[in-house]
């Protein structure tokens, strides 16, 4: 258990992400840092300006042991900062909350209980619907390199939110399934599991959005400082699987379509999930980026499908499209 330390409330920057919940149960959970963390580029940066922009997200200052209290309509509850900075909330609503985006506030304490700075961010409760999309990022919806350190650092550092390339007709792949069995006035809710880290959060809301990719909750990996940039998205096994088991827990009422790809460890993750969770999963997809690995994933696949769940291994999302359709889930 982190120590409480009330010195670490002299200068410091809150920082909120999107949470997610249902009716009762909520989540929320962020960062206190020393100062701001925020990521700003436009689509004309030259390169310098891309680096220094993505450099910046690295040289933070984690606090540790300092108060935060969360602000939810009448309610409010306290927590203190982990070792690396991070908060997490889990609180039960008084009020039913209807489906939608909602704004929470979180706020940093010193020693007599009083604020001394505060974030905003949003908790989004999904419609009832019959499914959830639980996906990757890296080398799921963007090409990363995520498995070669060199590749990613500079795929990393020379584009910038603008620039950076997204997989050919993901976007039209992760909208159709945002309306599986649904419409468009109550989407599936999407959750991003990735092995990034939470530096990365801006950056990566902002190719979210220029890319037109459906917006949801994003769970990343543990902060970074700069002196450990080379060992950026690299995540253990353990890690990823605990955050899909919550989103899992979160939502027991509804099935889930899981994306990946074979960079890492997805193939083996989703079984693991499958096995776990049978009749929770109704189809898996594992973009192939690694042709030396299809036989590992496709014998994965093949154990995934024996349990009644959909499973395709692609090599580009209109494979994936035509997939999505043949199992009805378009119609």
């Amino acid at each position: 258990m982190t120590k409480l330390n009330p010195k670490n409330t002299a200068t410091h920057f809150v920082k909120v992400y999107h949470g997610f919940g249902h009716a009762h149960n909520m989540q929320a959970f962020g960062h206190v840092f020393k100062q701001k963390i925020h990521y700003s580029t436009n689509a004309g940066d030259g390169f310098l300006q891309s680096v220094s922009q993505l450099m910046r997200l690295f040289f933070v200052q984690p606090l540790a042991g300092v108060r935060v209290r969360l602000t939810w309509e009448n309610q409010q509850f306290e927590s203190v900062t982990e070792s690396d900075g991070f908060f997490r909330f889990e609180w039960q609503s008084e009020n039913s909350v209807p489906a939608g985006w909602h704004r929470v506030t979180i706020s940093s304490l010193d020693e007599e209980g009083k604020p001394v700075a505060s974030g905003e961010g949003m908790v989004f409760i999904p419609h009832i619907t019959q499914y959830g999309i639980i996906s990757d990022i890296d080398d799921t919806v963007m090409v990363s390199h995520s498995a070669t350190v060199f590749k990613r650092l500079r795929e990393l550092l020379t584009r910038n939110a603008f620039s950076r390339k997204v997989f050919a007709d993901s976007a039209r792949l992760y909208n159709l399934l945002g309306l599986a069995q649904t419409t468009a006035d109550t989407p599936n809710p999407f959750f991003y599991v990735s092995s990034s880290e939470w530096n990365l959060y801006d950056y990566l809301l902002q190719v979210f959005r220029h890319n037109k990719l459906p917006e949801g909750a994003l769970l990343l990996n543990q902060v970074k400082r700069w002196f450990e940039l080379w060992k950026t998205g690299k995540t253990k096994h353990e890690g990823k699987l605990l955050r899909i088991v919550r989103i899992l827990e979160a939502f027991p009422n509804q099935q889930f379509i899981l994306l990946g790809d074979n960079s890492q460890s997805d193939p083996a993750i989703y079984q693991s999930i499958t096995e776990k969770y049978q009749g929770r999963i109704f189809a898996v997809y594992i973009r192939n980026v690694h042709p030396e690995k299809i036989t590992v994933t496709s014998q994965i696949l093949n154990g995934i499908q024996q349990t009644g769940v959909h499973a395709l291994l692609f090599n580009s999302s209109l494979e994936a499209i035509e997939h999505v359709d043949k199992i009805g889930l378009s119609a």
